[in-house]
């Protein structure tokens, strides 16, 4: 499908017609009612992660201060 703007789509010629059917009928689908959707996420490993990615993060820029720094300090002996 090819968004035409506002939610609006449109066939495109790598989506092929649309197959349009009541919900429930011949489609598999199913709706569940009044149902607590559980995640598959596991919230603990999800935010060690994070942890660590910023942490890299953090370390990564305090190297690009301290080239900065380095780079300026030799700019300014050469002058």
């Amino acid at each position: 499908m090819e968004g035409i703007g506002d939610g609006l789509y449109r066939v495109s010629p790598n989506s092929g017609e649309a197959v349009i059917t009541e919900f429930g009928a011949d489609s598999g689908s199913n709706l569940q009612t009044q149902v607590l959707e559980q995640s598959n996420v596991d919230i603990a490993e999800e935010f060690s992660k994070m942890i660590i990615a910023q942490r890299g993060f953090q370390a990564n820029a305090r190297v690009i201060t301290a080239t900065d720094n380095l780079l300026q300090e030799a700019t300014n002996i050469v002058r």
